[in-house]
């Protein structure tokens, strides 16, 4: 539909609503725009997720009890210093590009090959390329969650990644950065699979025409990620006890660590009961939304921008 009579894709004449029909099978392209949707999306949410993990503690210190995120993130800067909602930020900056690129390639690749790019709903094609694209993303991601986590944790024993790195190392081991990594995929999995199903599910029956619509993407992206949040919160309150091994919990088990999912889950019912496994609920599902409505809405302008740069490129050769 953009080719003129030799076969080359016709800039000039392609319009800007053509953009949802663009054939983006660069590889490059897609790893470029995930790579700059991963870094904006934690970084523009950072301060909430830092609220989040603490919100997720199981015994928390008496000066670490929020009413809610705003109340948080006000008690956080008034008595530990206005940069302390942003401690961890830099490894997280560090592992998500590299992550998001792995992650949205993996992603455009299979889904395309599984014919996910035709019109029409193929909630398949999304679901599988959703899972292997989490796999891989994980297994990138889990380092760094848990470096991360434990530099948010009140009154961190760290003084910054380096040195959290270090010490954990020393004191735990390598296994220790990917302890949380099966309950990271039981979690993700799921929840990448139905955020990606309700995304390109939404993205269809709003913008059925599939023109280049912003709108589309935010509102997609915010639902997406809201129902997600919500159905996989009770794992990720087990992913934040087996990042952080809060010892006043795991004073309760008698154990010297936390390890695997059934442990954490059985650990947190033994402190808190069932309404242990929602804490944070409403910080996670407000830190979603908007962070998934980023996420899409920068990958998806920097898959068109980087695209037809490369376009013009090849144009201007003839």
């Amino acid at each position: 539909a953009f080719e003129n009579s030799t076969g080359q894709i016709d800039v000039k004449n392609m319009e800007f609503d053509d953009y949802e029909s663009l054939p983006t099978h660069d590889v490059g392209v897609h790893m470029m725009a995930g790579a700059a949707a991963g870094v904006l999306e934690h970084c523009v949410m950072y301060p909430v997720d830092c609220v989040k993990t603490r919100m997720q503690s199981l015994k928390p210190n008496p000066n670490a009890v929020y009413k809610g995120i705003f109340d948080g993130f006000r008690r956080m800067t008034i008595n530990e210093g206005r940069f302390t909602v942003f401690r961890g930020m830099n490894v997280v900056v560090c592992g998500a590009a590299p992550a998001h690129a792995l992650y949205f390639s993996c992603y455009e690749f299979v889904r395309q090959s599984l014919g996910g790019k035709e019109p029409g709903h193929h909630p398949f094609a999304n679901a599988v390329a959703a899972i292997i694209a989490t796999t891989v993303h994980d297994a990138a991601m889990t380092p760094v969650d848990a470096v991360k986590q434990r530099l948010q944790m009140y009154k961190s024993p760290y003084k910054g990644a380096i040195h959290c790195i270090s010490d954990v190392y020393k004191s735990e081991g390598i296994k220790a950065f990917y302890r949380s990594y099966t309950t990271q995929l039981l979690m993700n999995i799921p929840f990448q699979c139905s955020h990606f199903l309700v995304y390109e599910y939404l993205r269809e029956t709003l913008n059925p025409a599939r023109t280049y619509d912003p709108k589309t993407h935010v509102v997609a992206g915010a639902a997406a990620g809201a129902i997600a949040a919500s159905l996989t919160t009770p794992l990720d309150v087990a992913k934040t006890l087996l990042n952080t091994q809060e010892k006043s919990a795991i004073s309760n088990s008698n154990k010297r660590y936390i390890t695997g999912i059934f442990n954490a889950l059985k650990t947190i019912y033994s402190v808190r009961g069932i309404p242990g496994y929602f804490q944070g609920l409403r910080a996670r599902v407000i830190f979603q939304m908007p962070s998934t409505a980023i996420c899409w809405s920068v990958y998806e302008f920097f898959k068109h921008f980087l695209f037809m740069s490369q376009v013009s490129k090849k144009e201007s050769l003839f």
